[in-house]
């Protein structure tokens, strides 16, 4: 109906095609068998103080893990190495600064050269201008006609 009122032309619209799901299947893995160990251990029976008996497997006692031992850095060569990355701080900060401080100078420079090349040559017009002898018009008593001065 739209695009009567407006004049436009309707496209053909393709068909639309819907794509299903494919349903998902749960993996089957094997079943989970606990592992028996390689020898069993004989079964242990221990009497408490209190007359009550337990009964199980002997385990051994477990060892701990192997700790690994960090060579021992002195403190003096700790100091040392912070006091080396220290100074190659304040060289780099050093080098900044004097690279700053030429930029600036050298800006500093071009800006006085830059007024004086002005100012001269302001000076040079004025000096130049008035020692030539230019005629002066007054433009009050001319006249304006087709683009031409009538004095």
């Amino acid at each position: 109906m739209h695009a009567a009122r407006t004049g436009h032309r309707t496209a053909v619209q393709a068909p639309v095609i819907v794509h299903q799901r494919a349903p998902i299947h749960p993996v089957q893995t094997a079943p989970v068998v606990p592992a028996q160990p390689g020898h069993i251990p004989a079964v242990q029976s221990i009497v408490l103080p209190d007359g009550r008996v337990v009964t199980g497997y002997a385990i051994g006692p477990t060892r701990p893990e192997p700790v690994i031992v960090k060579p021992v850095v002195s403190r003096a060569a700790v100091n040392v190495a912070l006091g080396g990355v220290g100074f190659l701080a304040v060289c780099g900060g050093l080098l900044l600064l004097t690279t700053f401080i030429a930029a600036l100078a050298a800006l500093i420079q071009q800006l006085i050269i830059l007024a004086a090349v002005v100012f001269g040559g302001f000076i040079a017009v004025q000096v130049l201008g008035a020692a030539r002898g230019g005629t002066t018009v007054n433009i009050r008593k001319a006249v304006f006609k087709r683009n031409h001065f009538h004095g």
